[in-house]
């Protein structure tokens, strides 16, 4: 079991079903999109927020971004470590057919990948003296050129990393996974 002081925050009941095998610590459900309507639900959550810090994990697919996004925007990104399950293509058991974009979510992923992204959520942060920047990005085709979305999708999956991502948080993730020598040796061949 992982200990975590921050509040967990998920999407649904099965998550945080499937988080409790793996967790010692507080588990809050978003109920979906219900959160855009939930007053006092995201009021519970800045709360926690100011008081604990958050770690959120959400699935991986369009929806689990739309809400992660949300709420970051209206908590603070300063009370907020993200976590991200790997895209990982199948179907949830108890379920008769695939999401609509054929992702496992956070119930179904394995014991280990889930305390595996807690891990690298919760571990501290540290400010790089030499971070990749933008025109890294650029000149190994990740950002403005025409197959730049394509590059960075390959990237990510060789990372374990989802695919909707934005560039932004792309960037951020890979400033905190690699190193700027790290990252220009791994992508040399892209050139």
């Amino acid at each position: 079991m992982i200990r975590v002081d921050r509040a967990i925050v998920v999407e649904g009941k099965y998550d945080r079903i499937a988080l409790t095998r793996v967790v010692d610590g507080v588990i809050v459900e978003t109920g979906g999109f219900g959160i855009f309507s939930d007053d006092k639900k995201l009021e519970t959550l800045r709360t926690l927020a100011r008081q604990r810090g958050l770690i959120l994990l959400t699935d991986s697919d369009r929806s689990g971004m739309a809400i992660r996004n949300y709420l970051i925007g209206a908590i603070g990104p300063q009370y907020i470590l993200n976590a991200y399950i790997p895209d990982c293509y199948g179907k949830e058991k108890r379920k008769k057919h695939p999401s609509v974009e054929g992702k496992l979510g956070v119930e179904g992923m394995s014991e280990e990948v889930l305390s595996q992204v807690l891990g690298f959520a919760a571990r501290p942060r540290e400010r790089k003296t030499d971070p990749i920047t933008n025109a890294d990005l650029f000149n190994r085709g990740f950002l403005g050129k025409p197959d730049s979305s394509a590059r960075r999708a390959e990237y990510q999956k060789k990372l374990g990393l989802p695919a909707h991502l934005s560039p932004r948080k792309f960037a951020e993730i890979l400033n905190f996974l690699r190193s700027r020598e790290e990252f220009f040796r791994e992508t040399e061949e892209l050139l």
